[in-house]
């Protein structure tokens, strides 16, 4: 087992990873800019260092992480999810260097990384794909003929990357001759890669996601699904395990998918294969994450698996040690993304410092965050604060036990989603479990919760009240 491992990463992913390491009994180092030198995980490692230039430009220098591990005697670097974990010439560097990169092979990024080549993988080894170019498309005429084939509405997709950017829905020829160059211009600034393709798009899907784990030992298993259909602008705001719509034949057959895409790149680390399901239930692959996933929660909740901890274990090269007959899936799981955004304006980031904060607790509840009071949040990254993860034995006992959650949840001083959460949860149709990928779209009226007044806002408000009626 390693005896340090470097942290490439920051927030409540760099404290999952360093709680994962502290139980493993292996050291821990962060990195961290100025904008995060009072950040939980700088003081929870064992070691940190701050990196730069800037706030985001050091966590993005391959090299000098590189030359830091090395300095420090990391034998491995985890690059939890984002900046560099999708990255394979981080990866190649950190093998050239003799430290284990804590993720797939640079081969595996590379391929799965890229969705053309993705997708030609999965049709190449039988697993069913969304109709759509083969490879990139460059030309309008091209894409106007295959959108005039295959029917509106279809997709732009960027070739690499994800999190929706590079992406737009067209239903004319108008707008996708307007939003071809958008869209490449969009991926080539967040990936370093403007190439696109099409696809057609799928109307109301579940956007449904396996959980795989590979060793070095050509051991593959699956640990079940989860269904993330509940988001904006293709980004995921909700997570649920298992999916409240597959049947144990249609899970038997999604998994056996995802782990021959696994094996086809000879995947090893954990990695999450993803799918639309229709509303016949036909399943179209979609791609491959190659590296952990914020989600990877509701997982761990059902199946009592540390995703983190196999992901150190099987890079070390020890195989897995546990079976696919073995995992089980056990009641369900809810996470719900904390995010400083206001909902109601176009979830407009919010930034500023936390005036309280009190987490829940109780049976079943989680919390992977690292915020406290008196912390400033930081314009400079995305705005994820926490995760609240909650289990139950039942749907209806899972999500009464998130709503509850929720409401005991005291995060002030910036504007977040919480409030928007607590409606969902009370939503007919979501205790039902009747949502797609359409359902915030469908549901405008969960935009229509009220805001919490801040204590100060009330004393104001309160004053000017006494204050107007004794002036009558």
């Amino acid at each position: 087992m390693f005896k340090k491992i470097l942290v490439a990463n920051r927030g409540e992913i760099a404290m999952r990873i360093i709680r994962a390491c502290r139980e493993l009994n292996i050291a821990t180092a962060a990195i961290y800019s100025e904008a995060d030198s009072t950040g939980i995980y700088v003081k929870k490692a064992d070691e940190a260092y701050m990196v730069g230039p800037g706030p985001v430009k050091g966590f993005l220098d391959s090299q000098q992480i590189v030359d830091l591990a090395q300095r420090i005697g990391a034998d491995a670097i985890h690059p939890g999810y984002g900046f560099l974990s999708e990255n394979s010439q981080f990866a190649q560097l950190c093998h050239n260097s003799g430290i284990t990169f804590i993720g797939p092979s640079p081969h595996a990024i590379d391929l799965m990384g890229n969705k053309v080549k993705a997708r030609e993988l999965a049709k190449r080894v039988g697993v069913p794909i969304v109709p759509g170019t083969e490879g990139s498309i460059t030309d309008v005429k091209d894409a106007l003929s295959f959108a005039q084939d295959t029917g509106y509405p279809v997709m732009i997709k960027a070739s690499a990357g994800g999190g929706g950017r590079g992406l737009r829905v067209v239903r004319s020829d108008a707008e996708l001759r307007e939003n071809m160059a958008v869209a490449s211009r969009e991926a080539q600034a967040a990936f370093g890669d403007g190439s696109i393709f099409l696809e057609k798009y799928i109307e109301r899907p579940h956007h449904i996601e396996f959980q795989i784990l590979a060793d070095r030992h050509g051991n593959i298993i699956h640990l079940g699904e989860r269904d993330c259909s509940i988001q904006r602008r293709h980004q995921k705001l909700i997570e649920i395990a298992p999916s409240l719509i597959l049947t144990p034949r249609l899970r038997a057959e999604m998994g056996a998918a995802a782990i021959t895409i696994a094996k086809a790149v000879e995947y090893d680390n954990a990695g999450t294969v993803e799918f639309l399901l229709d509303q016949d239930s036909r399943y179209y692959f979609m791609e491959m994450n190659p590296r952990l996933q914020v989600e990877h929660t509701v997982t761990e909740q059902i199946t009592a698996i540390d995703i983190v901890r196999n992901q150190i274990a099987i890079a070390a090269g020890m195989p897995l040690e546990v079976t696919q007959q073995e995992v089980t899936l056990q009641g369900h799981a809810i996470q719900c993304r904390i995010n400083a955004e206001d909902p109601k304006n176009n979830f407009r980031p919010c930034t500023g410092t936390i005036t309280a904060y009190l987490s829940p607790g109780g049976i079943g509840v989680r919390i992977d965050g690292a915020v406290y009071k008196d912390y400033t949040v930081p314009p400079y990254y995305d705005g994820l604060l926490a995760k609240l993860t909650v289990r139950g034995r039942t749907w209806e006992e899972t999500v009464s036990r998130m709503r509850r959650s929720l409401e005991e949840y005291v995060l002030r001083g910036v504007k977040t989603t919480i409030p928007f959460m607590m409606e969902i949860m009370q939503d007919q149709d979501f205790m039902a479990g009747h949502f797609d990928t359409s359902y915030l779209e469908t549901h405008p009226e969960l935009f229509n919760y009220d805001d919490f007044v801040e204590p100060e806002d009330l004393v104001l408000a309160l004053s000017a009240a006494i204050a107007a009626y004794e002036g009558l």
